[in-house]
């Protein structure tokens, strides 16, 4: 079940110049997630076909999608029955191998910032929880010489996820924030603040608010939470899952094979790319 509502533009938000592509140098590659490739396209929850509704209303042309950071495909496999073509791209391997096929989705082992795709080809850009990752001024040139006159570009996040508004909120808050606040990457910061933050030169269009909502076990909310690129870290150095240091104080308040409501906010930017 998804809910979504429209909210204004960031407050400050504006069209900003883009440099050139020879002026910038790109920052080297950080692949985090390799590691938790399986456990990415296991338990790493869906986008809202209300979110999907909503840009392609906004699309102009269907010949080409690109999806940026496209992980283990699950907007790419999507947007694969809308468009003629589909091209997504990722910096891990790992996460390619375990992307869901389709014919019309070419997959390429790529950065976001530099691309095979040809000038002026792209009707759509979608970045799902992954654009907080890119080095934003090469991103925004690829985007712009890769892009029509008139496509759109979407990149949305999920924000730390809510159950019960009690002890297993607080449980997972203490997971967050306590034992985890020091092993995330700084750019987390960008989903903490709701992609607010980020630089978007674009034509920005009004965006939803969604909520999707899934119904799951303890256990699977573990193997979520085993995805996050902080546990990774904290495993590297310890030894062991972090989810283990919750693990005893979960299983008081959530019963084996009882099923509860997880809800995660979703919040984006949407803007058009104008020529």
């Amino acid at each position: 079940m998804t809910l979504c509502w429209f909210y204004s533009l960031a407050e400050g938000s504006s069209i900003l110049p883009l440099k050139k592509a020879n002026s910038i140098k790109m920052n080297n590659v950080k692949d985090i997630f390799s590691q938790q490739a399986a456990g990415y396209a296991q338990y790493r929850p869906n986008t809202p076909q209300e979110l999907y509704d909503h840009l392609l209303g906004l699309v102009k042309g269907f010949d080409m999608a690109w999806d940026c950071g496209t992980g283990n495909g699950q907007v790419a496999i999507v947007l694969a029955g809308h468009f003629k073509t589909v091209y997504a791209t990722d910096i891990s391997q790992k996460q390619l191998d375990n992307a869901v096929q389709a014919p019309n989705i070419i997959y390429k082992l790529e950065r976001a910032e530099q691309t095979s795709l040809p000038a002026d080809s792209v009707d759509l850009i979608t970045v799902a929880q992954a654009i907080h990752w890119f080095d934003f001024g090469p991103f925004y040139n690829e985007v712009q010489r890769v892009a029509k006159d008139g496509a759109i570009i979407a990149a949305w996040t999920y924000i730390l996820l809510q159950v019960d508004n009690g002890p297993i909120d607080e449980i997972v808050n203490n997971i967050y924030v306590d034992i985890l606040g020091l092993y995330w990457d700084k750019e987390r910061k960008y989903v903490d603040e709701r992609y607010q933050t980020i630089p978007f030169p674009f034509e920005e269009l009004e965006a939803p608010v969604c909520y999707n909502r899934v119904r799951w076990t303890a256990e699977q909310l573990k193997g979520y939470l085993n995805t996050w690129s902080s546990a990774g870290h904290f495993k590297a150095k310890h030894g062991h899952s972090p989810v283990d240091l919750i693990a005893e104080q979960l299983e008081k308040h959530w019963k084996s094979n009882e099923l509860k409501e997880v809800i995660f906010p979703i919040f984006m930017r949407i803007g058009r790319i104008v020529k």
